[in-house]
């Protein structure tokens, strides 16, 4: 009875998916939650209301201007009695509408309303997923703290097959039992993360770095401060928004980064080395931008080796609990291991950054998580998802 005393609001969009939620709300209940349910008009379409009735015990709610309603549980009151919010399936429109701010229904208002979590289950066509202006109220979403679970990948309704199909009801009830848990998996630990790429630059104009977008180190800054970790956010450029209630410091170079990092490690419990550090540096930086000489078709840049963060923490003597991230093209469990023992990590994570889809500048990674005597794999999934899943291990070996 993980979920016993807990309030679950479950909103039901218009979707084809929506047939699963009298089985979510039995599962829920089976965990000892209390739910009661919110429906759209467009959800009437697919799933009676009496349905969700009679498998939560409680009346079912669809109309934001029932007088009846007003009475008792009132769109306000009712969104005060949530402990969480899960949208389950979530379409497009919702969170279209969603992401705009509106009122214009009874879950929508409740969602502007509720000082609650809110969880959303997206369920749609793969195309509509992938559509940009779908990708961007996601990316509004997510910066506004609502928590986006799925959606998972398969064969879909319309017999397309890709990204878009509802997490199973199963997956969705242990999602609320990690973040309605009486006491979040990090709670009070101070994490310190770097992210990003660092840039080394030959000149006033011109720089080396690499592909990082920087997307998976704020998944795990976000997924972190979740978990109840106090996190301070090491960030090289990026294009990407701060998460909520997470301290971000501002690098360029890898001699910038590691700076910040030892000045700050000895005030953490627990480091995580997520950012793509370049491995060398320009030795000269010219003050003014390289002109081409003549006809000479080849410059010379001769580099130095950049300072290894990673193993700079890993050989202090009072180190915190370390974890790393080794992105490869080859042979990648060999390097993470030698890796993991030669920078005395306590984990690592590794990628293949040759697969297309995954890694670098996607939205979707795996990874394989090594450690003394034990290693895991995580499944190709949004990086967020991914994240949660690396906080979640990270968090039961760290509390060994």
């Amino acid at each position: 009875m993980r979920l016993a005393d807990k309030r679950i609001l479950l909103g039901v969009s218009g979707g084809i998916a929506a047939y699963k939620s009298a089985e979510l709300v039995r599962r829920l209940k089976d965990q000892g939650a209390d739910v009661r349910v919110v429906m759209t008009h467009s959800a009437k379409e697919f799933i009676t209301p009496l349905t969700l009735q009679a498998v939560s015990a409680n009346p079912v709610a669809d109309s934001l201007l029932d007088p009846a309603a007003e009475a008792g549980m009132g769109h306000i009151e009712l969104a005060k009695w949530a402990d969480l919010i899960l949208i389950a399936p979530a379409s497009a429109n919702l969170m279209a509408r969603m992401a705009a701010g509106m009122a214009d229904e009874l879950l929508t208002t409740l969602c502007l309303a509720t000082p609650a979590p809110i969880a959303l289950a997206p369920a749609m066509n793969q195309q509509m997923y992938l559509n940009a202006a779908t990708q961007a109220n996601l990316n509004t979403l997510a910066s506004r703290g609502i928590l986006l679970w799925g959606p998972a990948a398969g064969s879909q309704a319309c017999g397309d097959v890709g990204p878009g199909r509802m997490l199973e009801p199963l997956e969705l009830v242990e999602r609320c039992c990690q973040q309605l848990a009486a006491e979040p998996l990090l709670a009070g630990v101070r994490l310190l993360l770097t992210a990003g790429p660092t840039r080394e630059a030959l000149d006033p104009v011109r720089y080396i770095s690499n592909h990082s977008s920087g997307k998976m180190g704020y998944a795990i800054a976000r997924a972190a401060r979740e978990a109840g970790a106090e996190v301070t956010l090491v960030s090289g450029p990026v294009a990407l928004t701060t998460p909520a209630d997470v301290t971000r410091v501002d690098v360029e170079s890898a001699e910038q980064m590691h700076q910040v990092v030892m000045s700050r490690v000895g005030e953490c419990d627990l480091f995580i080395g997520c950012a793509a550090v370049a491995d060398y540096r320009p030795e000269q930086v010219a003050s003014q931008k390289i002109k081409k000489i003549g006809d000479n078709d080849q410059m010379v840049v001769k580099l130095v080796k950049n300072p290894d963060i990673i193993a700079a923490v890993g050989a202090l003597s009072a180190k915190p609990f370390t974890v790393g991230f080794a992105a490869e093209t080859v042979d990648v469990e060999q390097y993470a291991l030698d890796k993991l023992q030669r920078k005395r990590l306590d984990m690592i994570a590794a990628n293949d950054v040759s697969r297309e889809g995954q890694g670098f500048n996607t939205d979707d990674n795996a990874l394989t998580v090594f450690w003394q005597g034990g290693q895991a794999p995580l499944p190709l999934a949004d990086k967020l998802t991914l994240a949660r899943q690396l906080i979640a291990l990270i968090a039961r070996h760290y509390r060994r």
